[in-house]
């Protein structure tokens, strides 16, 4: 076969391919041109999952009679002219192919006004044949009808799915776009019937109210919202609690200076943000929007402009989890904008009495050792019981104790009703941040023992042991090789010297051979994620067990150091610590007052 050109008509339905996938992508790209045009309201209408119709409408400012048929010829735009103006694209469109490659394969009709028009026009295009334009009655603003998709290429026709399987993919899609410009009233029709309505939400209570429709109620109350200002960079939104994980990662939606997006990058600086909190397995739920100078940003990555590529990858990544780490690190009991959320509703968080300071000698003795050097100045005031009277302002946010249930949970009462504590969970976490933050301050420090602690391994444990020597060093903890098969521990770290040194080895010996496969090298980052999950390890093995009879004054010192504890909400796995119980729910429970 001779070289030769294609025909226009084969060569849109070739581009086609690469933005139009299946109706959903229709709405996408048709909606992203409403946005642009600056629309105040958008009506979305689809039959049959959007195969026999897809339709949008808009209060944008119009497109001029002359530029109809213009707007459906490839590579014709409005928002580029210049490399320049691809370089710093601030637009959600600006490839000129949306409509075109649409009309290669359905019946399209577009009808638009401009404002201070006397009426509208309006073009269609069929098989690559466009006719018009031609008057028509028409509202300032655009409407495009698609119809018929993939009518003329029965192979791509035969790809879609079931219009529910359709249908749900335009729903996800429109989400994001809804959830992109909030300033935008959106309105969406399913096969006659309405599915929501959507008004402009201009504060973050409406904003929220969006969200709740959107994506659940549940999602919000259990949200935490942020606002930040970093190296240039503006990021806010919504980052759910880690007690609302999902099963998989279908509620995390990012946004880029308006633009609904997928990004690694992003992807992974969250899932570090949630490691210390989120539990195995479990998918964390937010919305980011994130903003940054367009020069920053190539967004000519992907046909269907889904994926970015950062100019300053790495520093977007370490802004994005720094913020984020941030934000979780103040999901502890009593923090006045991170309020405890039960099903019953809002439980103890937002109450605010002065936390008393844990007894230095219950501490230690709950450690195994001695508490933290203090700093300047700082004292430890008895731990002093609840008594008769106490008004709300002298209640610490989780109260104080009661009693120990099942050898396993500490009962605690507060000013609004019962708290259970999961004591080992509870400790861990204390643990934990006190090891992270001393190791940050001044490192841990070791305690050598009086008698090294010999352990007999096979081969596989003995090189992970040599492997691993330097960085459990760094740690405090020194274990040296004494015999073809036999391991001594020599030091300890001095937070953990009262722990059993036998047991924590063999779990680092198991925890490291479960991540070696999946380490690649020793960067900075994975080095120090490998450090805190060591020490997560040692926390969880050195916390409080079940079945320890704790007095009064141990369990109310766990207490205030939850309080002051960043993450106290959750354990190192990511499981929750307390839950609150107001008197309402169990008078609801006893049915007291009906």
């Amino acid at each position: 076969m001779t070289i030769q050109l294609l025909p226009d008509h084969l060569v849109n339905q070739i581009a086609a391919g690469e933005v139009v996938e299946r109706p959903a992508s229709v709405v996408k790209e048709l909606v992203e041109n409403s946005l642009d045009a600056g629309a105040r309201r958008i009506v979305v209408q689809i039959e049959k999952g959007g195969s026999r119709l897809c339709r949008v409408r808009d209060d944008g400012v119009g497109i001029a009679a002359e530029e109809l048929a213009v707007a459906l010829t490839r590579h014709a735009t409005s928002k580029i002219a210049s490399l320049d103006d691809l370089r710093t694209v601030a637009t959600l469109g600006f490839r000129g192919e949306a409509l075109p490659s649409i009309a290669a394969v359905a019946r399209l009709t577009l009808t638009s006004q401009l404002a201070g028009e006397r009426s509208g026009w309006t073009v269609s295009s069929s098989g690559g044949s466009t006719s018009g334009p031609r008057p028509a009655a028409h509202p300032q603003g655009t409407t495009v009808e698609v119809r018929d998709l993939f009518y003329n290429t029965p192979a791509r026709r035969s790809f879609l799915r079931k219009p529910v399987t359709e249908t749900r993919h335009i729903d996800r899609a429109l989400l994001r776009m809804a959830l992109s410009r909030y300033s935008t009233g959106v309105r969406y029709e399913k096969d006659g019937r309405l599915s929501y309505d959507l008004p402009p939400a201009q504060t973050r209570e409406q904003e929220e109210e969006r969200i709740a429709k959107l994506l659940g109620p549940q999602f919000i109350e259990h949200a935490l919202y942020f606002e930040e200002q970093r190296q240039g960079m503006h990021l806010r939104g919504w980052l759910a609690r880690p007690k609302y994980s999902r099963s998989q990662g279908d509620m995390q939606h990012l946004f880029l200076n308006g633009r609904a997006i997928f990004d690694r990058t992003v992807a992974h600086a969250v899932r570090q943000a949630y490691a210390d909190v989120m539990f195995h397995g479990r998918h964390p739920a937010w919305l980011l929007y994130l903003e940054l100078d367009p020069a920053l940003v190539d967004v000519n990555a992907h046909p269907a402009k889904l994926e970015v590529r950062f100019r300053e990858g790495r520093k977007v990544h370490d802004v994005v989890r720094r913020t984020l780490e941030a934000v979780l690190a103040g999901t502890r009991p009593g923090e006045s904008s991170l309020e405890e959320t039960t099903e019953g509703g809002r439980g103890v968080g937002g109450f605010h009495g002065p936390a008393e300071r844990a007894g230095a000698g219950a501490l230690a003795t709950l450690l195994g050792a001695s508490p933290l050097p203090l700093g300047p100045g700082q004292t430890h005031a008895p731990v002093r019981e609840p008594r008769a009277g106490a008004s709300e302002g002298e209640m610490p946010p989780l109260g104080f104790a009661l009693a120990q249930l099942a050898g396993i949970y500490i009962l605690a009462e507060n000013s609004e009703g019962l708290i259970i504590v999961d004591a080992h969970a509870a400790h861990e976490r204390v643990v934990y941040e006190r090891m992270k933050a001393q190791l940050d301050d001044q490192g841990l420090g070791s305690q050598l023992l009086l008698e090294p602690v010999r352990l007999r391994v096979g081969r596989e444990d003995m090189d992970t042991a040599t492997r691993q020597r330097e960085t459990w060093k760094r740690l405090g903890f020194v274990v040296d090789q004494v015999g073809p098969e036999t391991l001594a521990v020599r030091e300890v770290p001095a937070l953990l010297a009262g722990g059993d040194a036998e047991a924590m080895l063999r779990d680092l010996l198991s925890g490291a051979q479960a991540r070696q496969e999946a380490e690649t090298e020793d960067s900075a980052e994975e080095l120090t994620g490998r450090i805190h999950h060591i020490l997560a390890t040692m926390a969880c093995h050195t916390s409080v067990r079940a079945n320890r009879r704790l007095t009064l004054e141990e369990m109310n010192a766990l207490l205030r150091d939850m309080e002051r504890t960043p993450r106290a909400d959750q354990c190192n796995h990511g499981r929750p610590t307390w839950r609150a119980f107001r008197i309402q729910e169990l008078d609801r429970i006893f049915l007291r007052g009906q």
